[in-house]
């Protein structure tokens, strides 16, 4: 058995058995390792960034880690920015990094980089394998520090020849650790701030975000009147019919402001205390008042849920009734396309048990806070700012939740980063359906530019803001990938073709035409 043979059989043993690859030579052995164990899913992407942004939405859906497989250090440099993405998520992944035959790194050819140092920055966990014999206790210390929560990037780096050269076998799964509950002491406190008569707001994130949480901060918020909040983007909500509503921190930074100036206290669970996205000319970073304490009562490493409770006995809030939305499906609206009338098409439409990938950016600005009503659902963000995350989150979510409809919420310029997953939606026939918000423009660039104080912007500027000349045309480039698509350019047809897009098994595309 070689190093490649054992990594594989390590990772399987921890339950790791999804890899996403776009391998290259020095990774050959790794590949036909893959090969003779077809109980590990392997699923090409077309460009590391859709390798790294799959992982991550599968993750999100499976709570484990994905493998991925990168070529050299370029290829964890193309897929560098998601791999970001996932890591603000605090998502569990495993990259599997090839890396040249030892001896050939002394030549300095073409593709020899620093790997360690481009992996660094983005992963929590990095170890070059040293020998084929240390490779099953290196795979499984890497998968114990992924699944550690909550949730973290471990890099694993993989030279050719401990690839091919005999290893003494795989190592057994890994035990991970149990997360802490906050301290006694810490949740008294809390406890007392809320049972005050001064306003207070829970800011709660990552795993609380979740049915059982929400159900929990639902509790507490009811008895003692506080007010929930979550982060602006977050890694999975829990949301729709039956669930308890919570309001995400605007983008706008007077928004936010105006949100959180009614506060004397801000308790974060799970969450950091919420600051600008970017910093502008006149306006600070802090969104919190300056007469709001901040309160941490457990970091998102903690066992949210479990803190939670230990919370609803102090407060006594263990039988009251959380407030949960309503299910209400609207009339679907009709005429001209604007967001407020997608958002409703959204409430009416959205299939029971449905997960939400959303990367809608200006377009979809109001769409989480306007399909509270829709049948129950998980909604994902993205969570590091980094566009291009869209439609490989929708591709790694459907393989992370079979059978359950996967909707892809698409700002065309930023889907443009990584639209060859509609390809690998296509190869894998996964059930997404994807509406692309097609202003032919970054739009939210614009807006920041009047943020900034540019007014009348020339040439030079507009050019880079827009998309339109040419403008793409993403009903052939779909289709050009093998996924169905249609354009919609009112109501009628959008609510037509959404809901064909619902009805088929496999990935579709629409294109909004804004």
């Amino acid at each position: 058995m070689n190093g490649a043979e054992s990594l594989v059989k390590t990772l399987l043993a921890g339950g790791v058995d999804v890899c996403f690859a776009n391998p290259g030579t020095s990774e050959m052995h790794f590949v036909a390792a893959l090969d003779q164990h077809p109980e590990m899913r392997c699923i090409l992407g077309l460009h590391e960034t859709v390798v790294t942004g799959a992982a991550d939405g599968y993750a999100r859906m499976a709570d484990k880690p994905a493998a991925t497989l990168l070529h050299l250090g370029p290829g964890l440099g193309n897929g560098l920015a998601n791999i970001h993405n996932a890591r603000r998520a605090r998502t569990p992944m495993i990259n599997v990094v090839g890396e040249h035959k030892t001896e050939h790194l002394a030549y300095n050819a073409p593709l020899t980089t620093d790997i360690e140092g481009i992996a660094w920055p983005v992963s929590d966990w990095v170890r070059t394998f040293a020998s084929a014999d240390t490779v099953g206790r290196d795979t499984a210390d890497a998968i114990r520090a992924a699944q550690t929560a909550p949730g973290q990037i471990s890099t694993l780096i993989l030279p050719a020849d401990i690839a091919w050269t005999e290893s003494n076998g795989p190592a057994p799964a890994p035990d991970i650790p149990d997360a802490p509950v906050a301290s006694g002491k810490a949740i008294d406190r809390i406890a007392e701030l809320l049972k005050s008569d001064e306003p207070v707001a829970l800011m709660i994130g990552d795993r609380a975000l979740r049915e059982d949480g929400l159900d929990l901060a639902g509790r507490i918020a009811a008895k003692t009147g506080a007010v929930l909040f979550a982060p602006l983007s977050n890694k999975r909500v829990a949301r729709g019919a039956g669930r308890v509503p919570v309001n995400r921190v605007p983008y706008v930074v007077e928004q936010a402001q105006a949100m959180l100036s009614a506060y004397k206290h801000l308790v974060l669970v799970g969450a950091k205390e919420p600051v600008a996205f970017f910093g502008y000319p006149n306006t600070p970073s802090r969104l919190v008042p300056d007469d709001c304490a901040v309160h941490l009562l457990a970091e998102a490493h903690y066992d949210l849920v479990g803190t939670l409770d230990a919370l609803v006995d102090a407060v006594g809030a263990r039988g009251s009734a959380p407030v949960v939305n309503e299910l209400n499906r609207p009339a679907l609206p009709t005429g001209a396309i604007d967001q407020d009338k997608i958002a409703v098409m959204l409430t009416a439409m959205l299939p029971d048990n449905a997960v939400v990938a959303d990367e809608s950016i200006t377009t979809g600005r109001q769409f989480f806070p306007m399909t509270n009503a829709a049948a129950e659902h998980d909604w994902l963000q993205i969570t590091g700012g980094a566009i291009g995350i869209g439609p490989p989150l929708a591709a790694g979510a459907a393989i992370g939740a079979p059978g359950r409809k996967v909707v892809s919420l698409q700002a065309d310029g930023a889907g443009l980063y990584s639209a060859q997953a509609l390809w690998t939606q296509a190869r894998e026939g996964l059930d997404v359906t994807t509406l692309v918000f097609a202003n032919h423009s970054y739009a939210i660039l614009q807006g920041e530019m009047r943020k900034v104080g540019v007014q009348n912007p020339g040439r030079n500027a507009v050019d880079m803001l827009s998309l339109d000349r040419p403008k793409i045309d993403w009903v052939h480039l779909a289709k050009s990938y093998g996924v169905q698509a249609s354009r919609a350019t009112t109501m009628e047809e959008l609510c037509d073709q959404f809901g064909r897009g619902l009805a088929e098994p496999g990935p579709y595309l629409v294109e909004v035409s804004l």
